[in-house]
């Protein structure tokens, strides 16, 4: 655990935020007037790969290594928000198909809200990662007005999630999968060139959001057709995959095969805030993923291109704004909590 940044003990009752990722779970406190109680990353091994009750397991740990290290009893937490990647249901059901972190064929249709909720006797509230990271985005930009406001994210990272939040609280749907606007599919005219060919998403359609926005986009789609326009350019002799992260890096130093690469993705999540412009049109629209991790020139370049790519009537530029995700290791697990504070105020 990450015990360099000073804590704070809780003076009142609190709810714990638990985001559980492929990799590591972060968690926080979040207390009753609103603060949270540290203010870094606190991370402990997520351990799915070893299956449902290794991974549960280890959230429970991760509840309990959190309590200690803000001096909080157990007694304070009135309950704990939980946060996975999906496919999952609105109660926290993963996919009976399972996903990405989930592919073993134990988690398939795994109830791990309800898991969790047993194995630690309180009311565990949950939402997909994206979905928890665009209501703390929502919550940081407006602060006291977040109830009353409402908000679009588009987080981009190796696929493509986020959130429709209104009037503070996350859109879920029926079935849980509202905000899945990285399938969302787009118009793209004035996206791709010519002879470009229509991208493709490993969800199946072709021409949505995350067929371009994304790593994975980059990788499979985007970055295939630029090569083949620079083929001279140093990233043409490294793997498609490495060369996908290193983009990036050039991106910074304002390359031009990288620049028309992150200049196409931009027009891609302009084109999908134009549309939602037109179904919710939201107070913000909020962007978050590696970009924001860019050195800063770079990223405003980028919020400014998705910015000038989404077209809104005069009465909506008034009335909006755009904006970067803050904190976006920690979104998660702030999400989670303030999912939990809101169910039980």
């Amino acid at each position: 655990m990450d015990q360099a940044e000073p804590v704070r003990t809780p003076a009142s009752w609190v709810v714990v935020g638990l985001d559980n990722g492929g990799t590591c779970n972060n968690a926080t406190v979040l207390d009753a007037t609103g603060q949270y109680l540290v203010d870094h990353l606190v991370e402990n091994p997520s351990l799915v790969q070893e299956g449902p009750e290794s991974a549960v397991e280890a959230l429970a740990e991760a509840f309990l290594n959190i309590l200690e290290l803000t001096s909080t009893p157990r007694t304070l937490v009135r309950a704990v928000g939980l946060d996975t990647p999906g496919p999952a249901s609105a109660t926290g059901v993963i996919s009976s198909k399972g996903s990405t972190n989930f592919n073993q064929v134990s988690w398939h249709g795994y109830d791990i809200r309800g898991a969790l909720e047993s194995r630690l006797g309180l009311p565990v509230i949950y939402n997909n990662d994206a979905n928890a990271a665009a209501l703390y985005a929502h919550h940081r930009h407006f602060g006291a007005e977040a109830m009353s406001r409402s908000s679009v994210a588009a987080i981009v990272g190796t696929g493509m999630g986020g959130g429709v939040v209104e009037k503070g609280k996350v859109v879920s749907g029926a079935a849980g999968m509202a905000g899945e606007l990285g399938h969302v599919q787009i118009p793209l005219h004035g996206v791709l060139e010519n002879d470009q060919p229509v991208p493709a998403c490993n969800c199946g359609f072709e021409g949505d959001v995350e067929s371009i926005a994304s790593l994975t986009g980059i990788k499979n789609n985007l970055l295939p057709y630029w090569l083949s326009k620079f083929p001279d350019h140093p990233l043409a002799a490294e793997s498609i995959g490495k060369a996908a992260k290193l983009l990036r890096g050039y991106g910074e130093k304002e390359d031009p095969l990288a620049l028309a690469v992150f200049g196409q993705q931009a027009k891609a999540i302009g084109k999908l805030f134009t549309i939602a412009a037109n179904f919710t049109d939201p107070d913000a629209y909020l962007l978050g993923g590696g970009v924001v991790e860019a050195a800063p020139r770079f990223r405003q370049w980028f919020l400014n291109s998705v910015r000038e790519a989404t077209q809104l009537r005069q009465e909506q530029q008034a009335a909006t704004s755009f904006a970067l995700v803050a904190d976006l290791d920690m979104a998660g697990a702030r999400g989670a909590a303030v999912a939990a504070l809101e169910r039980v105020s």
